[in-house]
């Protein structure tokens, strides 16, 4: 049973009972109260207090009630928002405990949320699409499926060297970038071919893949975009990488490269923005800025240093 204040009512109740000298048993039973309670009320007036004082010693201990607001330092604010504008997710400042703060992670979301801590760069929620849409795009007539990749590579989600793949247009879709996410360490890559045909994707991928030993990689898995399901036998064959592609209208067979391009999108590579009129260098700092951030999922470490247990630092010039 959920325990409740004594109200008002009540009070003045066991002062009028008590003055009649009934019991403390009588008039806890009169008011289905526990002894204990009542017992303390009565103590109270018989010292000479009355309902009235009672009530409102009662309303002043109730404002010392509960938990006291968390009040961040000068220092605490500064390290907050220079992080928050580095892409960092006010979980991530939590866990990473760079510097310790005197609030949980909750707590600091609560901030955001009630406005005392600027929320604008923090990432955005709810969904892209309405229910029940329907995707018309990317139904070539020939392609791996995941199903495949599931025989193929049985401990798939536990192996490193798995991608996923896509491409994020620019301005009046006359540019674009490839994004290739490795599943392990969720390190971004990015590579900006001359066009967005599907020549000049497959010129910049064969490209790409010469820079690194073979089997390095083991696998990308790509959307059904015409970019890649024209050209992935030259790629697979040249460089011994299988490819695969996920089913057409369902972004989840790829949910992390689908946030990572999103992540790319909030960092620097707008819809707005006409690729060709930046160089592979800002492409790739905006890249290098994902992942320099640490992943709650990587237990807190960055995408790179978890990256970096796969290889030398040497491979990973040629790659990033």
């Amino acid at each position: 049973m959920t325990y409740t204040h004594l109200s008002t009512n009540e009070v003045v109740l066991i002062e009028v009972y008590m003055q009649n000298e009934l019991p403390v048993s009588r008039i806890a039973k009169q008011l289905n109260r526990a002894r204990q309670t009542i017992h303390n009320v009565v103590s109270y007036l018989r010292e000479g207090h009355n309902a009235l004082d009672y009530m409102q010693r009662y309303q002043a201990n109730k404002q010392r009630c509960g938990r006291r607001p968390t009040v961040l330092s000068e220092t605490d604010r500064i390290y907050i928002i220079e992080k928050v504008g580095d892409g960092w997710t006010p979980d991530v400042i939590a866990g990473r405990q760079e510097h310790p703060l005197p609030c949980s992670r909750r707590t600091l979301y609560r901030m955001f949320e009630r406005r005392v801590l600027d929320r604008s760069a923090l990432p955005m929620k709810g969904k892209r699409k309405p229910n029940g849409h329907q995707e018309r795009r990317g139904k070539q007539a020939f392609r791996r499926t995941l199903s495949e990749r599931e025989r193929d590579y049985p401990i798939f989600s536990q192996e490193f060297g798995h991608l996923e793949g896509d491409t994020i247009v620019g301005r009046h879709h006359k540019s674009a970038i490839i994004t290739l996410v490795e599943r392990l360490s969720k390190v971004i890559i990015t590579l900006q071919p001359e066009g967005r045909t599907a020549g000049d994707i497959e010129t910049t991928l064969h490209q790409w893949c010469s820079r690194f030993p073979k089997h390095l990689f083991k696998s990308i898995t790509f959307d059904c975009g015409k970019e890649f399901s024209n050209n992935w036998r030259s790629i697979s064959n040249k460089h011994d990488i299988s490819i695969y592609f996920a089913d057409p209208g369902t972004p989840s067979q790829r949910g992390l490269n689908e946030h990572s391009n999103g992540l790319l999108r909030r960092n620097g590579l707008p819809k707005q923005m006409d690729f060709q009129q930046v160089g592979p260098s800002y492409i790739s700092a905006v890249a290098s800025k994902r992942n320099h951030i640490p992943r709650k999922s990587l237990d807190y470490h960055t995408p790179l240093e978890v990256f970096m247990r796969y290889m030398g630092t040497d491979i990973l010039s040629n790659l990033i």
